[in-house]
């Protein structure tokens, strides 16, 4: 009997998941699954300068957050704490990436750009000069002590 290979303590190569089409906008369209491999599948399909600031964000947060939970949704990555929920989302637009803190209103400083959920706030990257890395780890650390989103309660139910 021959051992297979394992992935184990690794994630599985972007490449392992099926080709990716963008939507209208750059938007990758990506199958709703849990883990690491359709996150990365996900930011690998990104078009243009837009790849480097996804693979920057997914590094930042699993340099503060070893124990990260991914997921792609809706055809938008997730990031999230075990057993706290999701407490960062990432869309792709045609001109910008938007990142929803979905307990925004919460950090210190909060994110610039005001939600229609008065929890949630938004940042638009037009660049990577957009990123400031040092304020995105700050958030990153305080959202960690948050309660999160969790996508399948009810919304306004706790």
């Amino acid at each position: 009997m021959s051992k297979r290979p394992t992935t184990k303590g690794r994630p599985p190569a972007a490449s392992a998941i099926a080709p990716v089409k963008l939507l209208s906008g750059g938007n990758p369209q990506i199958a709703k699954a849990d883990g690491h491999a359709p996150v990365l599948a996900y930011i690998a399909a990104m078009p243009e300068w837009k790849r480097a600031v996804g693979e920057r964000i997914d590094q930042l947060i699993a340099d503060e957050l070893p124990e990260v939970e991914r997921a792609v949704k809706w055809n938008s990555p997730l990031w999230g704490c075990p057993g706290r929920g999701w407490f960062l989302g990432l869309h792709c637009f045609k001109a910008y990436i938007k990142l929803a803190f979905f307990k925004g209103a919460s950090l210190k400083p909060p994110p610039p750009v005001a939600a229609a959920d008065p929890d949630t706030r938004y940042l638009h990257l037009h660049s990577m000069d957009d990123l400031d890395e040092a304020v995105f780890r700050t958030w990153i650390r305080q959202a960690r002590r948050l309660e999160g989103w969790h996508a399948s309660k009810p919304k306004g139910r706790s």
